[in-house]
């Protein structure tokens, strides 16, 4: 029974990387456990998992080790800048005319539980390697108990950006509970008007029961299945504008069950991606997750451009999702 509980956490993924598993010959039967059919092929299926377990997690402890290292640079909150960029394509002297283009709206990164701004160190690289210039990064404290507060924060936060920059709307990246955060303000308290494009990385949408210890912090009950925050974002959002992009891992060892970090709701815009071969420190930071988001965030920009369609985007209804696949490993 001690074992058998000890391996709950972990009987989603190993569903997903073994799925006719049922038992394990001479080591333990997991025929009492539900869902878990049979397994032919053990030896070569056991291999497999071991190795690919193994570069997951090896990656997500060098990860780690480096995040640990830049956290205390991101401690404080980054200064803002003060200048309000001009609408990008204006022809300069001596350039021939051309129509003015506007700048793709500004990101803001928002980043997990107990973490700040530091996480996004390689992903705002890339961003401003391929032209997105204006990025900002809100820190919420780690003793933030409400996400609903937090929520809030946010909100103000994008006010200040779009009334400083000029600019009507943002798009945000959130990691883990950062995307939660977001998602409820573009949700319940109309931020959809203000953020076109939500990409969130490892976020437990539907809630997640790892680690039962921490329920001690009142943020992480809200984080669980069934929560009042949980069960307000499963309500009713008609007519929400607001595009949601979810990558989410099949070696994510924070989501229980793994499909929580899916967007799954009848009225949003949403597309799910599945990354394949790292955990879940390794999504704000693998370089192939980051041409995905550049990628999504470019796709929004080219939609919302004169002349493209409106009501439907990459070929979803307002109440279809999308399920995409990227392997990493």
């Amino acid at each position: 029974m001690k074992v058998t509980r000890a391996l709950q956490p972990i009987i989603p993924l190993c569903q997903r990387l073994l799925p006719d598993l049922r038992t394990l010959p001479g080591i333990l039967n997991l025929s009492s456990l539900p869902n878990l059919p049979g397994l032919p092929g053990l030896p070569s299926r056991l291999a497999g998992l071991s190795l690919t377990l193994l570069k997951a997690t090896a990656l997500d402890l060098a990860i780690l080790a480096g995040h640990l290292l830049l956290y205390p640079s991101g401690i404080a909150q980054e200064r803002r800048a003060a200048v309000r960029p001009a609408l990008s394509g204006t022809p300069s002297a001596g350039d021939p005319p051309q129509l003015p283009t506007q700048a793709p709206p500004p990101v803001v990164l928002l980043h997990g539980f107990i973490d700040n701004r530091s996480v996004f160190v390689l992903l705002r690289r890339s961003l401003a390697q391929h032209g997105r210039h204006r990025m900002e990064s809100l820190n919420y404290s780690p003793l933030t108990c409400d996400i609903r507060t937090a929520a809030e924060l946010l909100g103000r936060h994008i006010e200040e950006i779009c009334e400083r920059t000029g600019s009507p709307q943002v798009d945000v990246v959130g990691h883990s509970l950062g995307g939660l955060i977001a998602r409820y303000y573009v949700q319940r308290l109309g931020g959809d008007g203000r953020v076109r494009i939500l990409v969130t990385l490892g976020t437990p949408h539907s809630g997640t029961r790892v680690a039962p210890l921490a329920n001690a912090h009142p943020i992480v009950r809200q984080m669980r299945p069934g929560s009042a925050v949980i069960e307000e974002l499963s309500r009713p959002a008609p007519g929400c504008r607001t595009h949601f992009v979810s990558f989410w891992s099949d070696l994510d060892h924070l989501m229980d069950p793994l499909e929580s970090a899916c967007v799954d709701h009848p009225d949003l815009l949403a597309q799910n991606v599945r990354v394949t071969g790292i955990g879940h420190l390794a999504l704000p930071v693998h370089p192939a997750v980051a041409t995905g988001i550049r990628q999504a965030l470019d796709t929004a920009q080219t939609e919302a451009s004169p002349g493209a369609r409106t009501g439907t985007r990459g070929g979803l209804s307002r109440a279809g999702s999308q399920t995409d696949g990227l392997t990493v490993a």
